[in-house]
């Protein structure tokens, strides 16, 4: 997740509420899917041209796992450079509680091409779910997590779940950012003022190239009737991101990939040494518009991971030990907020992964509020209805044979919002395992 210029105005009381509620989530969540990039841009809208914005609102939420909760959300963007967003939350409930603080796209020492970021939290949760043997332990199979495991098969427990990132992004000095690392877009009712045909895929002439070095950690522990089961990260993340689409925020045209490779050492409080390779691929293509809908899009996008450390150790039994593998919410991990929606959070986790995703984005040309004077203060441009699919699966081996076979899949809408030059969502997805609901920022690609 990426907030550029324009996020929130501090009168949009309605709309922010949902924005907050989707922030803590994505706090409460480790963010282990998505390129963990974006083109740096700045966003004009035609209808605000204010230079700075900033907000501080409280907020409330209630779910199965947590609780009622209450909290406060703070968030400046434009401060002491454009592109830059500061931010934080701090919120509790009977047995929550959690502190947040971020810092987005901050020009190093006022630098033309590298980028600064950080964000992490410290929580306490009334109920954590792991789908994952205890360590050390050998288990029959299926392994829980495991692409055939039950969907009861899972560690459940209070404790605490905490984490933070450091990045490093380098806009490198060629295709479209060859003069500068930042875009410009003017949006004129959420679409761009100018229209931008993407030219071929060429990383050299065409479109943004993104260098990024990240530095991860998570510290998970759990206790119930079994004992304390604890685990932790420190991982270091090297990967390439390229974007050769008209407008990042809600592409139409256009593609982008990403890959990247991830080593986590023996260090600190990491007990296991492991590495994963992935590689993500998204295309877009504008259907145009017709007379229901200014924009009408097919968004295409597919996943693969795998982990070349993890081995399956044996005893006489047949049963099983997971040697040198990534965490249950690391690595070749399916089910969530992005990837598989339908499925709990990191419901499926093995040695590799498989995921491919289609949706048919609608964005109406009817807006109920652009005539409302009273409720302008929204900044909501349009409306955009979605219709999506997605399968995969993860599996032992990349033997094309299994990873093409056993698909899990769910399917789902959304209706989606652009305020301010922000995309939020609220998706609806419908799996075996039962329905699930998702308030997010941002396109899930």
């Amino acid at each position: 997740m990426s907030f550029n210029r324009y996020f929130l105005t501090g009168r949009n009381k309605q709309l922010t509420l949902l924005l907050l509620a989707a922030l803590t989530l994505l706090f409460v969540a480790s963010v282990a899917a998505k390129p963990p990039s974006q083109v740096k841009y700045s966003v004009e809208r035609q209808e605000n041209t204010k230079m700075r914005e900033s907000l501080i609102l409280p907020y409330a939420f209630s779910s199965d796992d947590l609780g009622t909760v209450i909290g406060v959300g703070a968030m400046a963007t434009g401060l002491h450079q454009k592109q830059m967003t500061v931010g934080g939350t701090v919120f509790g409930g009977e047995e929550t509680k959690g502190l947040a603080l971020s810092l987005w796209n901050y020009r190093v020492l006022d630098s033309k091409r590298l980028f600064f970021s950080a964000i992490g939290m410290v929580g306490e949760y009334p109920l954590l779910r792991a789908y994952s043997p205890l360590p050390g332990e050998y288990t029959s199979p299926p392994r829980a997590g495991s692409n055939d495991s039950s969907f009861d098969d899972s560690i459940e427990a209070s404790g605490i779940n905490n984490w933070w990132d450091v990045k490093l992004e380098y806009v490198l000095p060629w295709g479209s950012a060859k003069q500068q690392s930042m875009a410009r877009y003017q949006l004129v009712g959420g679409l761009l003022k100018n229209d931008i045909e993407p030219s071929d895929w060429n990383p050299l002439e065409t479109g943004t190239s993104i260098l990024i070095a990240r530095q991860f950690n998570r510290y998970q522990k759990y206790t119930n009737e079994r004992g304390e089961l604890s685990g932790a990260v420190h991982a270091l993340e090297l990967g390439l991101f390229y974007d050769n689409t008209d407008f990042p925020a809600n592409p139409s045209k256009g593609s982008s990939q990403y890959i990247a490779y991830t080593y986590n050492p023996k260090w600190l409080e990491s007990k296991q040494q492991w590495d994963f390779i992935e590689a993500e691929a998204s295309k877009y293509f504008s259907l145009g518009s017709n007379a229901f809908a200014k924009q009408n899009i097919i968004a295409l996008n597919g996943w693969l991971g795998y982990s070349p450390s993890w081995q399956n150790q044996y005893d006489a039994q047949g049963n099983i030990l997971v040697e040198n593998g990534a965490p249950f919410m690391e690595g070749a991990t399916l089910g969530g907020m992005y990837r598989l929606r339908g499925f709990r959070q990191n419901r499926f986790h093995d040695k590799a992964a498989i995921y491919a995703t289609a949706e048919y984005r609608m964005t109406l040309d009817y807006n109920p509020i652009a005539d409302v004077r009273w409720l302008r203060f929204l900044n909501l441009d349009w409306l955009q209805t979605v219709l999506y699919v997605e399968g995969g699966r993860v599996s032992p081996t990349l033997n094309s044979d299994t990873l093409f076979s056993d698909w899990k899949t769910d399917v789902g809408v959304s209706l989606r919002a652009l305020t301010a030059g922000i995309v939020v969502r609220l998706d609806f997805t419908h799996s075996n395992e039962g329905n699930s609901t998702w308030v997010m920022v941002g396109h899930p690609f």
